[in-house]
């Protein structure tokens, strides 16, 4: 009899201890599920969020230097949610704006031009004041474009860079194919490859033109002495005519404007902080900068230099 009473309790608690055990599993099977479905919704509140925000794709070029102003010194109204997306390569904006993934996007004309060729009309909301040089390797001893010929020039295709790199090769009455165009699209590793003698000649824009420059690499072209104003900052069309994409545009070119007074006023090394924070740049080259580099309130680009673009790439 008590064999049996003893037998019965050790299954009583062996069926306890698996209930229990089943009761713990359940419960942390609960608590799994309901992370995920936090996590989930979390997800989707996020994306809600960020479709809602009114999204920029930057580069780290002294052009956006007013839109990092106003976003990191408050300059644009806080009720508004604009969202910098940031970009070493010009060819990742151009992606992130046909794909939807943002709402404009500093650029050029021949980038510009070349996507609404593509079928998605842009709208030009201000022209910047990007200007680009043509740098040789001081090691090469390119002293003059002509002597670009069996050189290899960096640049990126269907861009400004690429206008200029014809401009140059027509210049100097070279052979096209003379000329060895090598498409480097990240800003940064273009000037890492001149840095690091592995390239003849490249295009660039500022800060890095002013890097490249205090290693005594010779200027052979600058747009400012050609009157090409090629800078433009774009939206897409479609979907701004809500009254909530109205509103974020009137506080993003109210920011932006404030900006350019600001830099014009205390000039762009008074914002070290904010080049510090965008920018990979050193100490010199902060110090080198243009910093008489004048900022002009939002305005459409000139019409010679809208059909300057179209004309390059109809020629394409």
């Amino acid at each position: 009899m008590h064999t049996i009473i003893a037998n019965n309790m050790k299954y009583i608690r062996i069926f306890t201890i698996v209930v229990t055990g089943l009761l713990i599993l359940a419960g942390c099977g609960q608590s799994y599920e309901e992370t995920k479905r936090l996590s989930r919704e979390q997800r989707l509140r996020l994306a809600r969020e960020d479709s809602a925000a009114l999204k920029i794709a930057v580069m780290p070029t002294l052009d956006c230097l007013p839109i990092f102003i106003a976003k990191d010194h408050q300059l644009f109204d806080t009720v508004v949610d604009i969202r910098l997306k940031r970009y070493t390569a010009q060819m990742d904006c151009d992606t992130a704006m046909m794909r939807g993934r943002v709402e404009g996007m500093v650029t050029d004309l021949v980038r510009a031009e070349r996507i609404i060729q593509s079928g998605m009309p842009l709208k030009y909301v201000a022209t910047t004041n990007a200007y680009w040089l043509l740098i040789s390797n001081r090691n090469q001893r390119i002293t003059q474009l002509k002597h670009l010929d069996d050189k290899m020039l960096a640049m990126t295709r269907y861009s400004v860079t690429d206008l200029l790199g014809d401009l140059a090769v027509d210049s100097a009455k070279l052979k096209t194919e003379r000329v060895f165009r090598i498409q480097v699209n990240d800003v940064y590793v273009r000037l890492k490859m001149l840095e690091n003698n592995e390239m003849d000649a490249l295009l660039l824009t500022e800060p890095q033109a002013t890097q490249a420059l205090l290693k005594k690499h010779k200027v052979l072209l600058d747009t400012r002495q050609e009157d090409i104003q090629m800078g433009v900052i774009a939206f897409r069309e479609k979907g701004m005519d809500d009254q909530n994409r109205k509103k974020q545009m009137e506080v993003f070119l109210k920011g932006y404007n404030d900006a350019c007074d600001s830099i014009n006023k205390f000039g762009v090394r008074h914002y070290k902080d904010v080049i510090r924070k965008y920018y990979t740049i050193s100490e010199p080259a902060l110090k080198s900068l243009p910093d008489s580099l004048k900022y002009n309130h939002a305005e459409a680009p000139r019409q010679k230099d809208v059909e300057r673009a179209q004309q390059w790439l109809s020629k394409k």
